[in-house]
């Protein structure tokens, strides 16, 4: 597994994945729920690419022998010291320890950004795979919120579970 930054030149690759993964997604993700089209994909380089310049958004691809089998950002928050990470992966390649190692590295990243002192990873309680990421990973539960930040569709149940990492300056 390697991680690097998603650029434009993933697009055609990243919509094949992103494409084959909608029925996997679409019970989780509400950017998936209504279909996804080139237009989205090529707002959301833009904003990956803008992201990137204003150091608030790090969108990185997840890739096994150089191909994307998946996406983890790092998003910026309003808190200074908090980063929260985000992840998907194509249906064919969960299981396998992909995502907790890309989500390890997004970590180490997040972490160097100046003032980083908190991560947090967010998703709904009935998303047992996304809590065993965290889980694996030494950070801990720290909420439960309802209601969700994002609508109960699909397989959501409207709780999201707020897992953080911390680290203090010198770690």
């Amino acid at each position: 597994m390697e991680l690097r930054k998603v650029t434009g030149e993933d697009a055609e690759e990243l919509f094949r994945v992103i494409t084959e993964s909608l029925d996997h997604l679409r019970v989780w993700m509400p950017w998936a729920a209504g279909g996804y089209d080139e237009a989205m994909l090529a707002e959301f380089l833009a904003d990956a690419a803008e992201g990137w310049d204003r150091g608030a958004l790090f969108p990185h691809v997840i890739t096994v022998d150089g191909a994307i089998v998946g996406l983890a950002t790092a998003h910026r928050t309003r808190e200074p010291d908090l980063v929260e990470i985000g992840y998907w992966l194509h249906p064919a390649h969960t299981g396998r320890g992909h995502v907790t190692a890309a989500v390890a590295e997004l970590a180490e990243f997040a972490f160097a950004l100046d003032g980083v002192r908190r991560i947090q990873i967010w998703h709904d309680e009935a998303n047992l795979a996304s809590s065993g990421v965290p889980r694996r990973l030494g950070f801990t539960e720290v909420d439960r919120r309802t209601p969700p930040r994002e609508p109960a569709i699909g397989n959501r149940v409207g709780v999201d579970v707020v897992w953080e990492l911390r680290r203090s300056r010198g770690e």
